[in-house]
């Protein structure tokens, strides 16, 4: 799930005047009238600056220097946004900017430029043009602490055939049906035991009355354990015991370095990481430790799954399922080296990144008491249907998806899905070169009334209606194409179960239904985790 983040080369320095920027071209609020109106007067129809060839743009087509932008300036931008705290308000920053310049506009920030834009008719143009290797922004810091360590790099940071070879081995065993297949029950197990443990708390140590007892907390430790657990079941196969009354000190640990990783990337993403190595700079040194530890704990994990391999019938698995871990293994067609590198990635990406959105998730049901009501009886009348089966349960309770869906289009994990065009392209009726890093911005896209039918409602029907409409490029949390999120199918299973076994247990409310203040680093979660009373149901 973190890939929502998520492989090219960051650094796009160009060399521009500030007087080559012009600053004509913005455009009103009203995006899709103010563009349609300008293609059809200037082409003679909707479609026709898609076809007009890009080396004749003294038509229709506008030069590339003529999008809107923030400053040319890319180390000045950066300082103004170190002094005044924006990177920790970066989705808020790309919101007013889009208000204030039109549907795409240009970013420098330090070694860094992009094009922004947020409009489907957009996207679906970058994803025509982003070719058969599609190419994603580095996230250099990363890279850096597997080159200066020698660890191999998994998919989220290759690029090209290598990257092509490798993630269509690693679809086999997390993407396509069969593998969902295998690993649902495990991430079923994992939620129902969550479930157990947090009703016997609420039992035992809340208020009320015998079968409605109530408990108000801060559920984001609890989640961020639960996604943890959930994990190692799928790509180790083993469980490591959180929901026990004391955790271990590894796991907790483990947490922290996820935590310190994330929120060290984000500032190092604009600074040159060598340059802070060689310097001995903190921040670079707490980044670095942070990965170190997390290497440490895959590696602790992967070498118990050898020797689980090595000791069973023949070398074999006989047919039971070891986890994602066991099953690259008895594959053999990627070495140890890269499935560590993989499994190290995948571990990484699904904990803060499935945790938040859960908590975003329940606080919106939980202030949302009418959709509540209708996903849980959706989910009670599946679930009595599916003898026990989570994937029947989930094939059942579609609102279930479409709450997970509808918790991203508010709150995304990663606010921007990157690409380099592999060719020239037009956006806004401007010409966009080959190899320019485009960026769509997520929280923009889903808040606009441009793209959503009042989007300050929660409403996860709406994702019913919109697959019966066709409409595309509008739920873009996992990404789109062949470079989407590798951990999508757990990330989704996982949440869905969860919520399936929660509101089989819990009716959920907050003193508070006021929105969240949110924060950015490095992914999107609340300023202050959101309380919610917990008051148990018969089952």
């Amino acid at each position: 799930a973190l890939c929502c983040f998520m492989n090219a080369q960051a650094c796009l320095s160009r060399t521009i005047t500030p007087g080559s920027m012009l600053s004509s071209g913005v455009r009103p609020p009203v995006f899709s009238t103010a563009v349609r109106s300008l293609c059809v007067g200037a082409c003679g129809r909707e479609d026709a600056a898609m076809e007009r060839p890009l080396q004749r743009r003294t038509g229709g087509v506008r030069d590339f220097q003529e999008i809107p932008h923030t400053g040319s300036n890319g180390w000045i931008n950066l300082l103004r946004f170190w002094k005044d705290g924006r990177f920790s308000l970066l989705h808020k920053h790309m919101e007013s900017t889009f208000r204030r310049l039109g549907p795409i506009y240009r970013e420098y920030l330090g070694s860094q430029s992009s094009v922004n834009i947020m409009l489907p008719m957009d996207i679906g143009e970058v994803f025509r043009s982003e070719g058969l290797h599609p190419r994603r922004m580095t996230l250099q810091p990363w890279a850096t602490h597997r080159e200066t360590r020698r660890h191999s790099k998994g998919i989220f940071l290759k690029n090209g055939t290598e990257w092509r070879a490798d993630r269509l081995l690693l679809n086999r065993e997390v993407m396509v049906t069969s593998a969902v297949r295998r690993f649902l029950p495990l991430l079923d197990d994992v939620a129902q035991d969550f479930c157990r443990s947090l009703r016997h708390r609420v039992e035992t140590e809340g208020v009320g009355e015998t079968g409605q007892r109530s408990m108000t907390l801060d559920p984001s430790p609890d989640l961020f354990r639960f996604a943890l657990e959930a994990s190692c079941h799928v790509l180790y196969g083993e469980r490591i015991g959180l929901f026990s009354s004391s955790p271990s000190e590894e796991a907790e640990r483990f947490i922290w370095a996820i935590e310190r990783m994330l929120a060290t990337t984000l500032p190092l993403l604009y600074l040159p990481p060598r340059l802070l190595l060689a310097l001995r700079a903190p921040l670079w040194t707490q980044h670095a430790t942070a990965w170190d530890h997390i290497f440490s704990h895959a590696e602790a994990r992967i070498q118990r799954g050898y020797q689980r391999l090595q000791t069973a019938v023949g070398g074999a698995s006989d047919g039971r399922f070891l986890g994602v871990l066991g099953q690259l293994m008895e594959a053999g067609r990627l070495s140890s080296e890269l499935i560590k590198a993989n499994i190290t990635e995948l571990m990484a990406g699904g904990v803060d990144t499935t945790a938040v959105p859960l908590q975003f998730a329940l606080f919106e049901m939980a202030r949302n008491p009418g959709v509540q009501e209708r996903v849980r009886a959706q989910v009670l009348s599946s679930w009595q249907q599916a003898s026990g089966s989570p994937q029947k349960a989930l094939q059942g309770a579609p609102l279930l998806k479409g709450t997970i869906k509808e918790t991203l289009r508010l709150y995304p994990v990663g606010i921007t899905v990157q690409r380099y065009p592999v060719r020239d392209i037009v956006l806004q009726n401007y010409h966009v070169p080959a190899g320019t890093l485009v960026q769509v911005c997520l929280y923009p896209l889903g808040r606009s009334p441009e793209v959503f039918e009042r989007p300050e409602r929660f409403e996860p029907s709406r994702w019913s209606l919109d697959a019966a409409s066709g409409g595309g490029f509008r739920s873009l949390a996992f990404g789109f194409g062949s470079r989407q999120c590798v951990g999508r199918r757990i990330a989704e299973n996982e949440m869905q179960l969860l919520l399936m076994h929660i509101l089989r247990n819990f009716k959920l409310t907050v003193s508070s239904t006021e929105e969240l203040n949110t924060k950015y680093t490095l992914i999107l979660q609340p300023e202050s985790p959101p309380r919610i009373t917990f008051t148990t149901r018969s089952l």
